[in-house]
């Protein structure tokens, strides 16, 4: 999926996931634009191939294949700039949808068992919502640079490094976050 972006989409998909991963408390509100955003490209992406096959004008203009992804990406982008705490859950429950389509596949009990681990973590997230912040913007700008890393270097064995590149980008930017919003509340 982000290997099919030109190099400047994935230059600015880096730099998105960079500003949250590092600065998603400070810039909640922008950070919350941003994973919803990234989430509605991504989800368009999946969903790009049954729109093309059930509207053939949209499966002939390049225009529509380009202004989808964005329309989808900026819809629920706005979502996640308005509601704070609807948002902070649903990004603990998509992050965890997300890792466990892109790690674990999509066969239906697998899908069922990463929607209850979801639904525990959005409502853990709701209660404990500033390190809920912290981490989940940590892990969403972890998993973007994670997908960034692969596709500029489709050598490395996605198996075998996509779980401790994640970790430690994530980490990297929990540890900045902490370190970096003590006194701010």
């Amino acid at each position: 999926m982000i290997q099919d972006l030109e190099l400047y989409e994935i230059l600015i998909f880096a730099a998105l996931s960079l500003a949250v991963l590092f600065f998603g408390y400070r810039i909640k509100k922008i950070a919350f634009f941003i994973v919803w955003f990234l989430i509605g490209i991504n989800a368009m992406h999946y969903l790009m191939p049954i729109i093309n096959e059930n509207v053939s004008a949209v499966a002939e203009s390049e225009l529509y294949q380009s202004l989808l992804p964005i329309a989808g990406g900026l819809l629920l982008g706005l979502l996640g700039f308005s509601i704070e705490k609807v948002c902070v859950s649903l990004s603990a429950l998509a992050l965890v949808m997300l890792i466990t389509i892109q790690y674990f596949g999509t066969e239906v009990p697998t899908l069922i068992i990463g929607g209850v681990i979801g639904v525990a973590a959005g409502s853990l997230a709701v209660m404990l919502i500033k390190p809920a912040i912290i981490v989940a913007s940590s892990l969403a700008g972890g998993y973007g640079l994670t997908l960034v890393i692969f596709s500029f270097f489709p050598q490395i064995n996605f198996d075998v490094f996509y779980w401790p590149i994640l970790a430690g980008i994530s980490a990297v930017g929990a540890i900045f976050q902490f370190s970096t919003t003590k006194k701010i509340k």
